[in-house]
């Protein structure tokens, strides 16, 4: 996605083929946490010594990388939403001035709490196996941010979502919007045939990505993640989730003057 041609970023069908590679990336990592148990211990408060930290390993984690990476501008990029706003410093490198592509939003959309909840208390427990293994602590951690990462851009994309579809529909979501008919907008915003394929597509995916290439006759039942687990999720968590994030965004969309 080009953020500085505007025009291709509010492209449904743009928008659509970026879902479908965030949905191989999301796979994937799943799978790649699956390969290690549970280690509660990580997601603890307390649990390890961290001077001038009260949150648990994996939040701290998180929160150092992002501190790295807001140096590099990571957070400037529009699709981009950090877990640890407030803990962030100032780019090292220039500033890039990216069009306006998204309205300003006044409260900044941001689910990232839920979503580190719905995966460390539902996913995680689904996909692994109970049970500690001290020397892949490390390793662990590493996958839920990379988890956690690409679950939190699927979802927040939804502002990109409603974005086009206000300039597609702008006077029926206008109307929408006026009268904060949140029922509406989220009757607008929906569409069940779509949200089937993604669901049927996704459960290809992970049966056919999860299957163990070092198996001599592999076959779905072997698969490396909980299949219906990650389709599950999407179906309770990502897909309601990024429906409440263009929900959220398309209630402040219109300018003071309009509203």
């Amino acid at each position: 996605m080009d953020f500085s041609k505007p025009e291709t970023v509010v492209d449904l069908n743009n928008i659509r083929n970026v879902l479908i590679r965030m949905e191989d990336t999301i796979v994937f990592n799943l799978i790649e946490r699956a390969k290690f148990p549970r280690q509660p211990s990580i997601y603890k408060p307390g649990a390890f010594n961290i001077s001038d930290f009260d949150g648990s390993f994996v939040e701290w984690l998180l929160r150092e990388e992002e501190i790295v990476h807001a140096k590099i501008r990571r957070y400037e990029s529009p699709d981009e939403i950090p877990f640890f706003p407030n803990d962030l410093p100032e780019p090292i490198l220039p500033a890039i001035e990216y069009p306006p592509v998204l309205y300003p939003h006044p409260n900044k959309v941001n689910v990232n709490d839920t979503i580190k909840d719905f995966y460390i208390n539902d996913i995680v427990p689904r996909i692994c196996a109970d049970g500690e293994q001290p020397e892949n602590l490390g390793s662990s951690s590493l996958c839920d941010v990379e988890c956690l990462r690409s679950l939190s851009r699927r979802i927040h994309f939804g502002r990109f979502v409603a974005e086009a579809k206000y300039l597609t529909e702008t006077a029926h979501m206008t109307s929408l919007i006026k009268s904060k008919d949140v029922a509406g907008l989220d009757a607008a915003i929906t569409n069940k045939a779509v949200e089937k394929q993604v669901l049927a597509r996704l459960k290809r995916k992970a049966e056919t990505y999860g299957i163990d290439p070092t198996l001599a006759d592999p076959q779905p039942k072997a698969s490396r993640v909980n299949v219906e687990a990650v389709v599950e999720m999407y179906e309770n968590w990502v897909i309601p989730l990024t429906k409440e994030v263009e929900v959220e965004y398309l209630l402040n969309r219109l300018p003071k003057e309009e509203a």
